[in-house]
């Protein structure tokens, strides 16, 4: 077997004995976003982009009594959408992205989400990242690993990924685990991301996966 090929084979047995070890520490993970349909769902995980999923939460039960579906959403009033998405960030950009995507699931998509990864991406202010998170957790669907912030630095400080682009990272991620795997990864990492693998202060001696890290006890440069 070829150095590639046993360096390939290499980094896929230790991604799914990460799995395994990141299975048993989470046992119970799931989305953090709280919703009720797909729309929600969109529209939280665009909500959550520079934002943490416990600000969404604290937006979206307002947003949701108000706007509860992409009907409504398409058709509010853009400012009175502002106010409500204001403490997530990029508000203007949100709010604008959130009604121009659920006019598109109205007037194209008989105002149901679409399950399939084109016709997502059609949608304004949706990438690969939204788009795997409402395939995954709406339908049901692995169609692609969903690299956020968390999922970017662990899988680099792991020694899955050399590249910084999430699109690149994704592509590794997806060619070391099995499929029905893929969102599980991305929800358990970020978990093990909020609490012990942080990005300025890893704890590192708490780390159930410190012996599998070429990473741990280094110092962390963030910037």
């Amino acid at each position: 077997m070829r150095s590639r090929e046993k360096q390939v084979l290499s980094l896929k047995q230790k991604a799914v004995e990460i799995l395994s070890r990141l299975k048993r520490l989470y046992p119970d993970a799931t989305c953090s976003l709280n919703y009720s349909t797909p729309v929600q769902l969109l529209v939280a995980t665009i909500l959550s982009a520079q934002c943490t999923d416990e600000r969404v939460n604290k937006v979206t039960p307002a947003l949701f009594s108000r706007f509860p579906d992409a009907a409504s959403l398409a058709i509010a009033d853009l400012g009175e959408l502002e106010n409500l998405v204001h403490s997530t960030g990029f508000y203007r950009n949100k709010a604008k992205n959130i009604q121009a995507a659920c006019r598109m699931i109205v007037t194209e998509f008989d105002s149901v989400v679409p399950n399939q990864m084109e016709q997502l991406l059609k949608l304004p202010g949706v990438a690969r990242k939204t788009a795997n998170v409402v395939l995954a957790h709406a339908y049901g669907i692995n169609a692609g690993v969903t690299v956020d912030t968390h999922v970017k630095r662990l899988s680099e400080r792991l020694g899955l990924t050399e590249h910084k682009d999430p699109g690149l990272i994704e592509q590794d991620l997806i060619g070391l685990l099995p499929q029905s795997d893929w969102e599980n990864w991305s929800i358990r990492l970020i978990y093990h991301g909020r609490t012990i693998c942080k990005a300025r202060s890893p704890a590192c001696i708490a780390c159930e996966l410190a012996d599998l890290c070429p990473a741990a006890n280094k110092p962390v440069i963030v910037g």
